[in-house]
């Protein structure tokens, strides 16, 4: 089956090596790719064509790859971003991660293994399964449209990021569950991060801000489990 669609992809780094190797490569596994060297490059791709999913260089002159994230995601520029870092800390993958960035890939790389990456998570942002025949799930008044991804609370549209949007629709289709952070990881991210929580606890304090600020609460932590979604009063 031919698409009618093709997924874009913005490449945003300062060595006109890889720039060029993405956009060959890229191009030739079925993307339409445009790439930027620095922030100000970005913004003028960004404005001229949204992009389906953005690769981010961690190390860029100016502004690194953590502000222009950051930057994005006050923007509610919602989506998926793979990070490409040369450094091997866990901390600094963690922390692209937190900020909202959604994979990562470490220099040197492969580009077909960047190829599927973007593809998982361009399907993980896509993904509509578990709704009710109408697309949508409710918990209370938070509603999730998996077939407009939008979520409401109340009326109001709430701006999520596809990892929390993902994060969400797992808590959502194992509603009055408690789910393990172990769990969490597993499936929201699809790996382990060597036993690191810190990432689940920063979504979900992330989501919950978003969601819960100043109305009934429907993240509920476990002490000792895990989080779950639902009523207070279903406790």
């Amino acid at each position: 089956m031919i698409s009618m669609h093709t997924d874009r992809v913005l490449v945003i780094d300062d060595d006109p090596g890889i720039r060029r190797l993405m956009i060959s490569a890229l191009g030739f596994a079925g993307f339409d790719v445009d790439a930027a060297a620095d922030l100000p490059e970005a913004l003028e791709a960004l404005a001229r064509t949204p992009p389906d999913v953005i690769v981010l260089d961690v190390m860029l002159p100016g502004s690194d790859g953590f502000d222009i994230i950051q930057l994005l995601r006050a923007r509610s520029v919602t989506v998926p971003v793979l990070f490409l870092t040369a450094r091997e800390a866990v901390e600094d993958r963690v922390r692209g991660l937190q900020l909202g960035g959604d994979d990562y890939v470490t220099k040197p790389f492969s580009v077909i293994e960047v190829g599927a990456r973007l593809q998982a998570l361009l399907r993980r942002a896509r993904g509509t399964g578990g709704a009710a025949d109408d697309g949508k799930l409710t918990c209370d008044d938070l509603v999730m449209d998996v077939l407009r991804h939008e979520v409401h609370r109340g009326g109001d549209l709430i701006e999520l990021s596809p990892t929390e949007y993902r994060l969400l629709h797992f808590l959502f289709t194992h509603q009055g569950q408690v789910l393990s952070r172990s769990q969490i990881l597993e499936a929201v991210w699809q790996y382990d991060f060597g036993g690191e929580s810190t990432v689940v606890e920063r979504f979900v304090s992330n989501l919950r801000r978003k969601v819960d600020t100043g109305r009934e609460p429907l993240l509920q932590t476990v002490r000792g489990i895990g989080y779950s979604l639902r009523k207070t009063s279903g406790r």
